[in-house]
């Protein structure tokens, strides 16, 4: 579908943000530097996704406006999701942001900053297709690669085949191909995908969970994570997270 394909190409071409290796800092010497290195997927529209050249999306606009309060300046880079908890691990940004639901696994691995969304996992389906949990039972299931709907579709009793792909736009393009019975995604990104394309056919259905979104850095980055969450705090406080919730969505999607 053409406007994800747009989104595609204009990341691959993007490839060079990933370029250098970025070593993980303390707020200290990050506060010295003057900038903050951020990761996101630039692939999850509408919170992080390529409009032509430019990286945009609620999450995007939501950094740089906490990345601001910080009184810091922003250095982006575009790390597909499935790699992301392993690039921080390896020191190649400060944090990112990227729609990553807490896990008490994930929680292993990487620090969580306070939610700046709740949502959860929506199915959907073509005409006569699935659109209850239990309506799963036998059917086919698309997710995206390790994401926390990958790891809720496995635990649906009866579930059928499991269908991994790499990004949301593929996803969707084999769910209107019928490549499988059910679509399983976040249910912010599944509305504004059907608003954007309209005609498609494709039906929402049951929330198969709910899930608190968050920002996360290294293990054990106290005064990093504490500025993060202040300058989150602050920007809640003074009405910008309400005015970019509304532009994208509507509606507030923070944690109530």
């Amino acid at each position: 579908m053409r406007f994800f394909t747009k989104l595609f190409g204009a990341a691959c071409c993007m490839a060079m943000l990933l370029s250098g290796n970025v070593q993980a800092r303390d707020w200290k010497v990050i506060k010295d530097a003057g900038t903050i290195v951020v990761a996101t997927e630039g692939q999850y529209y509408p919170f992080n996704y390529f409009d032509g050249p430019k990286l945009t999306g609620f999450e995007v606009e939501l950094a740089e406006a906490i990345v601001k309060q910080m009184g810091l300046k922003m250095d982006w880079r575009v790390v597909s999701f499935d790699a992301q908890l392993a690039s921080i691990r390896q020191d190649r940004f400060d944090f990112a942001i990227a729609s990553h639901g807490f896990t008490e696994e994930r929680a292993k691995a990487v620090d969580f900053a306070n939610p700046h969304y709740c949502s959860g996992g929506q199915i959907v389906s073509m005409p006569g297709g699935p659109l209850t949990v239990a309506g799963l039972k036998g059917k086919s299931v698309g997710v995206q690669i390790a994401t926390t709907y990958f790891d809720a579709a496995k635990k649906i009793d009866g579930i059928g085949e499991i269908k991994t792909y790499k990004d949301e736009a593929a996803n969707f393009a084999a769910l209107k191909a019928k490549k499988y019975d059910a679509w399983i995604s976040d249910k912010y990104l599944v509305k504004a995908t059907l608003d954007k394309n309209p005609g498609t056919g494709a039906i929402p259905g049951d929330m198969v969970f709910v899930e608190r979104i968050s920002m996360i850095t290294r293990k054990n980055n106290k005064e990093l994570m504490d500025q993060m969450n202040t300058a989150l705090a602050a920007v809640m406080k003074d009405g910008t997270y309400q005015a970019l919730s509304k532009k994208y969505f509507q509606t507030d999607i923070s944690c109530h």
